[in-house]
């Protein structure tokens, strides 16, 4: 009989969890037990340490629902989701680069037509987005749905508002046989990310910045190519630099020019100036 001490436990631990009845579980959970007993040896983890993580991670499983997921905002500001994200999507040179899906991704938005308003009426500058949809060779792939979302002029998403229950600046577009897509929205914003959480708690006890770029969310899964997660950022918008996500990415920052009343990219005219944004997305093939 093996007694349990702090030399041996580690191989212990290990030993069990290898019996794991799927290879991939134990090649996961036994190196997950060596890591963290190597975390815990290495900062001498006191008692009260340990308790603090659990009472820590047991609020972000209580404060995690179907519209706020706070254990992927903990991935997103250690920087976790990034790097599963570059490990996992080591697209070509042409295609788009892809970053974080984000907490806020709400599966169901409703389908809209080109050019279809999904701001609905909220307050903002409005916000056109178009380009094409296309394969790593050029070819146009029509009837590719574009899933979008994003914060409203105050950095807030439908999630964050308790009285919400219809879909609010979100929808699948669908490119036409061109390929083209056209995008209407308003202008996003830089927004903190929720603070009045475990994850926001454990920020507050640093010096780093909470805040977001202005970006727009787009999701592409067209069959046949590898599913594209990513975001457009607006260039010149504050905290490209510091994206508390580490979600920035220099192909994915362009520029929102200022257009005045007038004809819009819908082909409809507009009584008042909105921005113009164009982004050509480019997918890469399914292995």
């Amino acid at each position: 009989m093996a007694f349990v001490n702090e030399d041996n436990i580690t191989d212990l631990a290990v030993q069990r969890w290898a019996t794991a009845h799927e290879p991939r579980t134990a090649e996961l959970i036994t190196a997950l037990v060596r890591h963290l007993h190597d975390f815990a040896r290495e900062v001498r983890l006191t008692e009260r340490e340990w308790a603090a993580a659990m009472n820590w991670l047991a609020a972000t499983g209580r404060i995690t629902d179907d519209k706020r997921q706070e254990f992927i905002l903990a991935s997103d500001v250690l920087g976790l989701s990034t790097l599963v994200v570059q490990l996992n999507n080591r697209f070509g040179e042409k295609a788009t680069p892809a970053t974080v899906l984000g907490p806020f991704h709400i599966d169901g938005s409703p389908p809209a037509q080109f050019g279809h308003d999904m701001s609905d009426g909220i307050a903002g500058t409005p916000l056109f987005i178009t380009g094409t949809v296309t394969d790593t060779g050029g070819n146009p792939l029509p009837g590719a749905v574009l899933d979008v979302w994003q914060a409203d002029a105050d950095g807030a998403y439908e999630a964050q508002l308790p009285d919400i229950d219809e879909a609010r600046l979100r929808a699948k577009y669908r490119t036409r046989q061109d390929g083209s897509y056209c995008v209407r929205t308003i202008a996003p914003r830089g927004y903190a990310i929720p603070m009045d959480g475990p994850v926001g708690a454990l920020i507050s006890q640093t010096d780093i910045s909470h805040f977001r770029p202005a970006h727009v969310h787009f999701l592409i899964d067209e069959p046949g190519h590898r599913k594209l997660i990513t975001h457009l950022f607006q260039e010149g918008s504050e905290y490209l630099d510091t994206d508390v996500v580490f979600g920035t990415k220099d192909a994915l920052v362009i520029p929102f020019a200022e257009k005045p009343a007038g004809p819009a990219p819908d082909g409809r005219d507009l009584d008042r100036p909105y921005l113009h944004a164009t982004f050509d997305f480019v997918l890469e093939p399914a292995p």
